[in-house]
């Protein structure tokens, strides 16, 4: 195995154990981790950048075919400017708006027990998002 990719595989190994702390954790036939947290979906995936630069890659599913309206977009782009951990992205489909909250670190080093806070504080900031804008 590559360092690349021996580096990512540790890095998603770690991250899962952190998260089965919490949660019930999937790995995909491609090595992402799929959960639910409070009806949230998410994955997160690995991904060398430049060498000895490893990082997570969190996303969740805040909620999909969503009004395409003016004032929720203005509710969601307020509530994005109020979070510490995450990008909040808004695209718009055919059958509304669909909201994701993105949040990307670099994570070699860190312990299980600060991956798994660090990991949490992201999942939990998108099920509280679903909850107040779905």
């Amino acid at each position: 195995m590559n360092t690349e990719a021996a580096d990512t595989a540790e890095l998603l190994s770690r991250a899962r154990e952190a998260l089965e702390t919490y949660l019930e954790v999937h790995v995909d036939d491609d090595g992402a981790l799929t959960f639910s947290h409070n009806g949230v979906p998410c994955v997160v995936q690995s991904t060398q950048l430049a060498e000895g630069l490893t990082v997570l890659s969190l996303t969740c599913v805040v909620g999909w075919d969503l009004p395409d309206d003016p004032a929720f977009a203005a509710k969601a782009a307020e509530r994005a400017g109020q979070g510490l951990f995450g990008t909040l992205g808004v695209q718009h489909a055919e059958r509304g708006l669909d909201l994701t909250l993105r949040y990307a670190f670099p994570a070699q080093g860190l312990g299980i027990a600060a991956l798994g806070t660090l990991l949490m504080l992201v999942v939990s900031t998108a099920s509280q998002l679903r909850s107040e804008l779905t």
